[in-house]
């Protein structure tokens, strides 16, 4: 038995090439151990703590201490076998830490996911901020790319890539990719200033250029925006950098102004009864600022004497439905009154001859 172990196989002993394979076997099933008393014994007890800390940690570590231990297992099946190209050694070597690098990498990254999901996810969801909500997968997947990217750049310089000249490259490649798509650019830096300065919220009305509507998604590179006409637009957010917008939910009141002229033939005692009859109607209305509204004799039009009237809807009403109201009111009243609309009218004198 002896002499049969101590034959060779590719420079190695057959004893070497057993101990080699066990090592890698005695990983695996280690690390498949490990994975069970974590999952069955350990976390039975981290569910017992009023935290949940340990919970998310004893989950984030799982995976990738199992990815370890067998790392570990066919590192020292390496360190037991000699290689008899000194240069397949050292690229092993580099291997074994460049995975090492790797699993660190994804322990980080993952340990760094679920603290985000558990702690900033439900807290930007209580505080009811939609871009909140919104913004922390961004920041998320931000922090797991440069995460990612530091680890796989040191990993690549442990195995003697020019590190200076890949970055380099890349910063030339971006470079001219940001050349030819400057447009794609500016609408992420409109999507990025839109997220920092919060000028609306999802779910609010907007208005912007020639578009009125409830904002319904905000990304990165463009916001959907339901008209109201129920039509969907979506519009670049290099519009929000260079136009105003206004918020209409965010506005205390809207401000309706309306031309109301009446015949020439009113007096102007019937005048000034059409001018409180207006004050009356603001009055009357709950959803209507009850502050001085603005009613006055403005100018004798082409064939009306023009009145005009302006008044204040509270925020949280119904917009046209308050103006219904208010106009149904106006009618219902000047008619009970005798206070007659103009309308275009022309009187033609004819001349005898």
């Amino acid at each position: 038995m002896k002499e049969f172990f101590a034959k060779t196989l590719m420079n190695n002993s057959l004893e070497n090439w057993g101990y080699a394979i066990l090592f890698v076997v005695g990983g695996i099933v280690v690390g498949k151990f490990l994975a069970w008393f974590m999952e069955k014994v350990l976390k039975q007890l981290t569910q017992k703590t009023k935290s949940d800390f340990d919970d998310i940690i004893v989950e984030a570590i799982k995976k990738p201490l199992v990815f370890f231990v067998t790392i570990m297992g066919f590192w020292y099946a390496i360190e037991h076998l000699d290689f008899p190209n000194e240069r397949l050694d050292i690229f092993l070597h580099k291997m074994h830490f460049f995975m090492v690098v790797i699993n660190v990498t994804w322990l980080i990254s993952r340990v760094m996911n679920m603290l985000l999901e558990a702690y900033f996810f439900p807290y930007a969801k209580r505080d009811d901020t939609s871009f909140d909500a919104q913004l922390l997968p961004v920041l998320q997947k931000g922090f797991t790319f440069f995460i990612w990217g530091i680890g796989i750049v040191l990993g690549l310089d442990n195995l003697d890539f020019d590190i200076g000249a890949m970055l380099a490259g890349m910063g030339i490649g971006g470079l001219a990719l940001a050349l030819a798509a400057q447009d794609i650019v500016k609408n992420i830096f409109g999507g990025i200033m839109i997220f920092l300065d919060k000028p609306f919220k999802i779910g609010e009305r907007i208005m912007i250029t020639t578009y009125d509507g409830t904002v319904e998604r905000v990304g990165l590179r463009s916001t959907r925006v339901r008209t109201l006409d129920g039509r969907l637009v979506t519009i670049p957010n290099s519009q929000f950098n260079d136009n105003a917008i206004t918020n209409i939910v965010s506005e205390p009141t809207r401000r309706i102004i309306l031309d109301l002229g009446l015949t020439y033939d009113t007096p102007p005692e019937k005048m000034e009864e059409a001018r409180q009859i207006l004050r009356q109607i603001v009055a009357d209305k709950k959803d209507v600022l009850t502050q001085e509204p603005v009613v006055s004799f403005l100018t004798f039009g082409e064939f009306n004497l023009n009145i005009r009237f302006a008044y204040f809807i509270l925020a949280g009403n119904d917009y046209f439905q308050v103006q219904n109201d208010v106009n149904m009111e106006i009618l219902k009243r000047f008619n009970e009154n005798g206070l007659e609309f103009a309308f275009p009218t022309r009187t033609i004198y004819t001349k005898q001859g």
